[in-house]
């Protein structure tokens, strides 16, 4: 056998491998479709939530150089619906103006508080922020986020049975000034809104997002908060969730406004520094994977590794291949199978799209579906972003926090309902 035997082998395995597992996440489809039904089909007076106790919730914001950005993100929490909650800001040793901006906020609001401390990063000033709440629900935001009015009341009706221990809310961009914003703003909705709802379903929602994510306060101090070795906290403090016999869920009606990365660099750091946390909670509760005393969750956990590091990886192995492949005659494809393929891709990437975007219920933003093809280039993009933390995981590098620099921008009628 050839080398060339052995590179076509592998192209045509690893496509097939690539080609059956996106093609079971299809399955997201009718799953999410069916919660959208029960969630809306249910009235209010008959579903069961914690608002009905008025809880205390604690909203937590960390926030390190955010000076351009605090002061809205804690105007729009103040101005929710419900009441009876509690700001508390964590500066994580600034070097601008953040720390006098929420000292500020602290003394012009009575239901606003300020702690500092040295820089130590994200999972740090989290956790001093919970050592001082004093609510029954934890909340915790990045400081570029903007609420809608009813966002609370919705991620507390999340919490409607007991064995919920954490909700998820849902966030979109607001900064949609820039092809690669708009861009993320049409994949939020596949990637997030779509998906979310299929694996809340199931049961098997990964990650109680950063920067909308709402938990019991006796449930996260019992696990001693978030662990601040790692890059990924929220992470990995929802997979303790599901070791300790909860469950998460995802509310989409929950929302908040934040800032995506506007420039190629800072997109760049945001995907290397999420792929790091998830190697590292892998590796943390690699004994998870497939144990059915974790319900479906410990199975999905398989599924969500394979598709979330070892496709991309194939799939720059393969990209790399093809023309080495073709150049010498041996490619697995003729051109019309090719260009058969690209087009059935493009088909389904803008059905799923369009679905995404009307469960969501944000059909101005299909004015952005001119974007649709860059897809294929930010699957690349997002897969040497993964080789990237794989790298920098072997060689040990720094875990730093690395957070976006904030530009501040609120697109006109980015938060508006139905955007």
């Amino acid at each position: 056998m050839t080398l060339l035997d052995v590179a076509l082998a592998f192209v045509q395995f690893s496509g097939a491998m690539i080609l059956g597992f996106g093609g079971v996440k299809i399955v997201y489809v009718p799953l999410a479709f069916y919660f959208e039904c029960i969630d809306r089909s249910k009235p209010a007076r008959h579903r069961y939530s914690i608002v009905s106790r008025q809880p205390l919730v604690s909203i937590i914001v960390p926030g390190y150089n955010e000076a351009v950005v605090i002061g809205k993100c804690v105007e729009s929490i103040l101005a929710s619906r419900y009441r009876k909650l509690e700001v508390i800001l964590v500066d994580d040793g600034s070097t601008d103006s953040t720390a006098a901006i929420m000292s500020g906020l602290s003394d012009q609001h009575v239901r606003v508080r300020f702690l500092s401390q040295s820089n130590a990063g994200k999972g740090a000033a989290l956790n001093l922020g919970i050592s001082a709440a004093r609510g029954d629900i934890l909340m915790f935001v990045d400081a570029d986020g903007i609420f809608a009015p009813d966002t609370l009341t919705f991620m507390l009706d999340g919490f409607d049975h007991p064995d919920i221990g954490a909700v998820c809310g849902d966030d979109r961009p607001v900064n949609l000034d820039r092809l690669q914003t708009m861009m993320l703003a049409i994949l939020s909705h596949v990637g997030t809104g779509l998906v979310r709802r299929a694996l809340s379903l199931l049961h098997c929602l990964p990650i109680v997002s950063g920067n909308i994510g709402a938990f019991r306060s006796e449930l996260v101090q019992q696990m001693g908060g978030f662990d601040e070795e790692t890059l990924g906290e929220d992470l990995e403090l929802t997979w303790r969730i599901y070791r300790a016999g909860y469950r998460v869920r995802f509310q989409p009606r929950a929302l908040v406004y934040a800032e995506s990365p506007s420039t190629p660099g800072g997109l760049w750091r945001q995907r290397v520094r999420w792929a790091r946390g998830l190697l590292q909670t892998l590796r943390r509760h690699v004994g998870m994977l497939g144990r059915r005393q974790y319900g479906l969750f410990g199975i999905f956990l398989v599924f969500n590794s394979i598709t979330m590091v070892v496709i991309p990886i194939l799939q720059l192995a393969v990209l790399s291949v093809l023309p080495f492949l073709y150049l010498a005659g041996r490619g697995p494809l003729k051109a019309e199978a090719l260009a058969l393929l690209g087009w059935l891709g493009l088909f389904i990437s803008l059905v799923l799209v369009i679905f995404a975007v009307g469960l969501n219920r944000s059909w101005r933003d299909l004015r952005f579906l001119w974007t649709l093809p860059l897809w294929p280039l930010y699957s690349v993009f997002v897969g040497l972003a993964l080789a990237s933390a794989i790298v920098k995981e072997v060689r040990g590098s720094p875990a730093r926090w690395n957070k976006l620099e904030r530009t501040g921008v609120i697109s006109a009628g980015a938060t508006e309902p139905g955007r």
